[in-house]
């Protein structure tokens, strides 16, 4: 089954989900299971969550471990074979390349306060979905520009966040 076709539409459903909430989250994790399977399984979801088999896939929103840092959390993920992708959603800040100078380089807490605190800082949520096949797709919302209209999406933005989650899917 050609589970790519609705990537985008995912990506933009499950960025919508998260942005709803608000700003400040922690970072969330979603399973992209095939929908026939899922309805197969669960046939009264079709009418609870509103989902239908015309959608090759759902997806489903994992409870993690706030306590756990990224890399840690995707170090311990092994998903069933019935998984086909996962959506990884995190806020990071982001700072021009001028910036690097004015930062602190020998202490964690202290760069993290002085990016949080830089004038120049931007937020942004960062979506990685990433199918077993390799496929991936990013999106991007930056505060200052915070409308579903205005959500950045393509492939291979965010190639090293995209290569971590691939690589829950490893042998």
């Amino acid at each position: 089954m050609d589970f790519a076709s609705n990537l985008e539409l995912l990506v933009r459903e499950v960025e919508d989900h998260v942005a709803s909430a608000g700003w400040d989250q922690p970072v969330r994790l979603f399973a992209l299971v095939p929908t026939e399977s899922l309805l197969a399984a669960n046939p009264e979801l079709a009418d609870e969550l509103g989902i239908s088999a015309e959608m090759p896939l759902t997806s489903v929103e994992q409870e993690i471990e706030d306590a756990l840092e990224l890399d840690e959390l995707l170090a311990t993920i092994a998903w069933p074979e019935d998984v086909a992708g996962a959506i990884v959603v995190l806020e990071r800040i982001v700072l021009p390349p001028s910036a690097e100078s004015d930062l602190p380089s020998n202490d964690d807490s202290a760069l993290v306060q002085a990016a949080s605190d830089h004038p120049d800082r931007r937020d942004v949520r960062i979506v990685s979905a990433v199918l077993r096949s390799g496929q991936n797709l990013n999106a991007l919302r930056y505060r200052t520009h915070d409308s579903a209209d205005a959500v950045a999406v393509a492939p291979n933005l965010v190639a090293r966040l995209n290569d971590a989650v691939a690589s829950t899917f490893a042998d």
